[in-house]
């Protein structure tokens, strides 16, 4: 800082000038100031600047402390919030805990455990939602900007010289721009697509790989094949095309304003119509039901995910030429083809690969003199081909799923006795906390997103379209399955596989 005539004439520089980093007050108290000739009053005007300076320097100081005093404030207010939410569905699954056993006690079987977590999601939902007062405490309306490009991922924030980065936290409803902090936990408790497909759901795919029967899997693995597959994307084209028509027909009467494309029906033919008949499986496992139902309904449930997955994620990835008109383009299309073909054998032989690794590693060495040590890298392993499968760009669920199939072929026979017994045990429990947690979560969200439409029209044809999908996949397909089969599936098991999914 050079001298200037007086010290009003300094303070003026000093605050028109841009902000600095904190050690520009070190500098200046450093560094002595370049004389240019004799200053006016030299003698009083040293101790007027030097008083000046420490008065900014204190007032700085008190600021920034401020600033930090605040961010310490909403990152503590934050923390107890996530502590609240973990709370909350750690109580709601210890409730649901609770009452599964006071219904196996009293033997009452007209409601399975999920849909129990689901009803108390749905209960808590209700409390959080319209029971619970603001818990920000801001009370206003958040700062925006515009951007007209899309939107970003990380956003950079320069407020007083310092910059804040702020990451997407995804679409809000334009109604409740005003109240996004009015609920914070309401946010923070909305369904999360990462926690649920890195967390939740690789524990739930291994361990019915890993607990696979497999007598009677690969007995009927024909069948099983058939139906999860051709039957999958069968059902996917019946369910798209049919809500194609009540699409045209919301428009027809004035209730869709916005695009609805053919490829956004087949989108939502292929995740509507993955089954996970979670339910029927656990009452007939407690009932003993014949083996080949269970085996061919366990074996749809676990296969068809994994190829709703590649097949949505084809649909997706489907782009026509032509300026993206969205009319049907056969290069487009086998090139989709492809896509769903490479995806799905690379996710295969990674989760192959991966098991055999393991099996290796456990074989030719002595970790089973350290059962802690041989569980927690079969632990390790297991999780890492669903993040290994997600990072190369296949699907985590393919993967997983036939790394489990593979260690328990290959592994768990070189497992020591207290490892098979753990890793049994581990992934039960896993599978049974995660199960539970995302039907919780599922009601829980029913109250806390922001973006719910409701369609009459829409609801009462997907409910349609997915019973004619349903019906398409398993009669024309079991018909043609009984030509070849030795043990016919019969009426009585088709109509249980057309309602168990």
């Amino acid at each position: 800082v050079d001298w200037v005539p007086g010290p009003t004439q300094f303070l003026r520089r000093w605050r028109h000038s841009p902000p600095r980093p904190a050690s520009c007050t070190m500098d200046l108290a450093d560094q002595p100031p370049q004389r240019r000739g004799s200053p006016p009053h030299g003698k009083t005007l040293w101790p007027v600047l030097v008083f000046l300076v420490a008065q900014l320097g204190e007032m700085s100081a008190e600021d920034s402390g401020m600033e930090e005093l605040a961010t310490e404030k909403e990152a503590e207010e934050s923390h107890r919030q996530d502590s609240v939410n973990l709370l909350t569905f750690i109580l709601l699954l210890t409730l649901t805990i609770l009452t599964i056993w006071l219904f196996k006690h009293r033997r009452v079987r007209f409601l399975h455990e999920t849909g129990l977590a689901m009803i108390y999601g749905l209960l808590v939902g209700v409390i959080l939602r319209y029971g619970i007062p603001s818990t920000s405490y801001h009370h206003k309306t958040p700062p925006s900007c515009s951007l007209q490009d899309r939107p970003v991922s990380t956003l950079l924030l320069n407020i007083s010289g310092k910059f804040f980065e702020y990451t997407l936290k995804g679409e809000i409803n334009s109604r409740e721009i005003h109240n996004v902090e009015q609920n914070d936990m309401l946010r923070k408790v909305t369904f999360d697509p990462e926690v649920f497909f890195n967390i939740l759901l690789p524990p739930i795919i291994f361990h019915a790989g890993y607990s696979l029967k497999k007598r009677h899997f690969f007995r009927n693995l024909g069948s099983i094949i058939t139906y999860a597959f051709l039957g999958t994307a069968l059902s996917c084209f019946v369910i798209g095309n049919l809500m194609y028509g009540v699409v045209k027909l919301m428009q027809a009467v004035g209730q869709l304003t916005d695009k609805f494309y053919y490829t956004d029906c087949l989108f939502f033919g292929a995740i509507i119509s993955a089954t996970d008949p979670v339910t029927v499986l656990a009452i007939f496992n407690e009932l003993h039901a014949d083996v080949d139902l269970y085996a061919l309904l366990f074996g749809e449930s676990v296969l068809n995910d994994a190829v709703a997955i590649v097949l949505s994620s084809s649909i997706v990835a489907y782009q026509p030429t032509g300026g993206n008109t969205h009319a049907f383009d056969a290069a487009a299309f086998f090139k989709s083809v492809g896509i769903f073909l490479g995806i799905f054998s690379g996710s295969f032989a990674m989760g192959a690969v991966t098991g055999v690794v393991t099996a290796l590693v456990t074989k030719f060495t002595k970790l089973h003199c350290f059962p802690l040590l041989e569980t927690a890298l079969f632990f390790l392993m297991s999780w890492s081909t669903f993040l290994l499968a997600e990072a190369c760009g296949f699907t985590g669920v393919v993967a997983v799923l036939f790394c489990g199939i593979t260690q328990a072929h290959y592994t768990y026979n070189n497992l020591s006795d207290e490892s098979t017994k753990r890793t049994k045990q581990l992934f039960e429990v896993l599978h049974f906390l995660a199960e539970n947690f995302i039907f919780s979560y599922m009601g829980l969200a029913l109250f806390t997103f922001q973006n719910h439409i409701f369609s009459p029209i829409f609801i009462v044809g997907a409910f349609i379209a997915i019973f004619i999908g349903r019906a398409c996949n398993i009669y024309p397909l079991s018909f043609l399955l009984n030509l070849g089969r030795r043990h016919k599936i019969g009426w009585n098991f088709q109509h249980m596989m057309m309602f168990a999914g």
